[in-house]
């Protein structure tokens, strides 16, 4: 390193962890340095992901109370987590160029403040003071900002994990990232029943909902000061990006590999985004409880995070992207199947209990996975562009399920069993719903077994370059120049 790269890392090597030394092409040290405060954004990060997420799925765990206390109809309900989708398919094209061009720092501010606002907007919402022809507007408006803040945080893991991290750990805080998103989902699916069942009013749920909204804006704020590390933890991250942002869509575009993963596995997302919108409404009708929706949607998360721990740890040992991600895929697919039958069938609570848990543990662990498996097989394209687009696909997937799904099921005459609490149009049957999300998942995960093949370029890349690390203190001390050979 030059002398200004000398002093700099004289002023913050007490926050430096591990030095990581390589020879580059010319025989020259080149050094790899990770530092403390990489948990500091990790954590920010991992609450953003958590707050917007709970924000998605507030009503969905109580789509008939919530109908009621609106004095709207359930499909307006399923319009509060809908825009989520809306937004992020129109949305996530300019968030994948401004996560890789503006930076990790500017997105996580931006979108940390989109969620505040939409949070406390939807609680000022619900207020008394407020009219009622006013309220489902701006409860819409809140949702619609926190859908706006979604893409600029969900596609950030990868991007986290590639700036921050060293290879031995990008799985792993891929998957901490990530899965942060997934118990939100979970916090959403326990605490939304349990708090409209002691206070039978969305107020006090909306205010609970924004508190952590505010304190990771505040966090993300104050405390996330750098947009790169000093010195980068890898070699691949002195190259990734090194594409302009429509070279890299048009690279991603003809990549055989990763156009298949970018249709199968956005597919999956489709489906699970389809399972946690309607899980209430389906089992509702067979006389399951919110409560036990809830319970059902929670277990399957846990088990989740769980999977997600282990896949990570194993996946950052063994680099076995490909296959972990086509067996949980098929597992997944058999989970879904087997849902579809069993949540047609009455007073079999400890089945469905048992498969939504099936149905989590393989299906929302993988997606971490994945998405790291998205950045190996289009390396050295951005890793916002690559793992963007793929969350784009399955909002596009979700919007096209979740509106196909909602067609098919149709009213029933007499439900004696039905618990839904809105009265005849929450009395539908979803047999051919749930038969037709079966269908959709066995046909992506066949697709995607039979024709995903790659290489993996990154890995492939850190094993053959050792890029020299250097700091340009005339654009602010933060960028890395890479040597090349004359």
């Amino acid at each position: 390193m030059d002398d200004g790269s000398a002093e700099t890392e004289a002023l913050i090597g007490s926050s430096s962890e591990d030095v990581r030394s390589h020879l580059d092409g010319k025989g020259a040290l080149a050094e790899f340095k990770v530092y403390k405060r990489r948990w500091f954004i990790l954590f920010v990060l991992c609450l953003l992901n958590c707050s917007n997420a709970v924000s998605w799925l507030t009503f969905a765990p109580v789509a008939d109370q919530t109908a009621q206390y609106l004095h709207i109809s359930l499909n307006l309900v399923n319009w509060l987590s809908l825009v989520y989708v809306v937004v992020a398919i129109f949305f996530s094209f300019i968030t994948t160029w401004v996560l890789d061009t503006l930076g990790l720092r500017f997105s996580l501010i931006m979108g940390s403040w989109l969620n505040m606002l939409g949070s406390v907007l939807r609680f000022v919402g619900v207020l008394k003071c407020i009219p009622e022809r006013a309220v489902f507007p701006m409860v819409m408006g809140g949702q619609t900002l926190c859908a706006f803040a979604q893409p600029l945080i969900i596609f950030a893991p990868t991007k986290l994990a590639a700036l921050w991290f060293p290879d031995h750990q990008r799985a792993t805080a891929n998957m901490m990232a990530s899965m942060a998103n997934t118990v939100g989902l979970l916090f959403a699916n326990i605490f939304s029943p349990m708090i409209i069942s002691y206070t039978n009013n969305l107020v006090m749920l909306l205010l609970i909902y924004a508190i952590p909204a505010v304190v990771a804006c505040f966090l993300a704020t104050v405390g996330i000061r750098e947009r790169v590390p000093p010195t980068p933890p890898s070699a691949s991250v002195v190259t990734s990006s090194s594409e302009p942002f429509l070279q890299g869509v048009k690279l991603l575009l003809t990549n055989k590999a990763y156009m298949v993963l970018l249709v199968c596995f956005g597919s999956g997302i489709g489906i699970f985004t389809c399972f946690s919108t309607f899980l209430e409404q389906i089992l509702c009708v067979k006389g399951y409880s919110n409560d036990f929706a809830g319970l059902c949607g929670a277990v399957s998360i846990v088990f989740g995070v769980l999977g997600a721990f282990l896949l990570g740890l194993y996946v950052d040992k063994t680099k076995k992207f490909t296959e972990v991600t086509k067996i949980n895929m098929c597992l997944t697919s058999l989970g879904c199947s087997i849902f579809a039958v069993v949540s047609q069938l009455s007073e079999q609570k400890l089945i469905i209990g048992a498969v939504c848990a099936w149905f989590g543990l393989f299906g929302y662990s993988v997606y971490p996975i994945a998405m790291e498996l998205g950045v190996e097989c289009s390396y050295p394209v951005g890793e916002a562009t690559s793992s963007g687009l793929i969350f784009v696909s399955g909002q596009i997937q979700a919007a096209l399920y979740m509106l196909l799904l909602q067609a098919l099921a149709q009213p029933i005459a007499d439900s004696s069993l039905s618990v839904c609490a809105t009265g005849a149009d929450a009395n539908l049957s979803w047999t051919v719903p749930v038969l037709v999300m079966a269908g959709l998942c066995a046909l992506g995960t066949c697709c995607f077994v039979v024709f995903f093949h790659t290489d993996y370029r990154r890995l492939r890349a850190e094993a053959t370059a050792s890029p020299k690390t250097v700091t340009d203190q005339s654009t602010g001390g933060d960028t890395w120049a890479n040597s090349t050979d004359a």
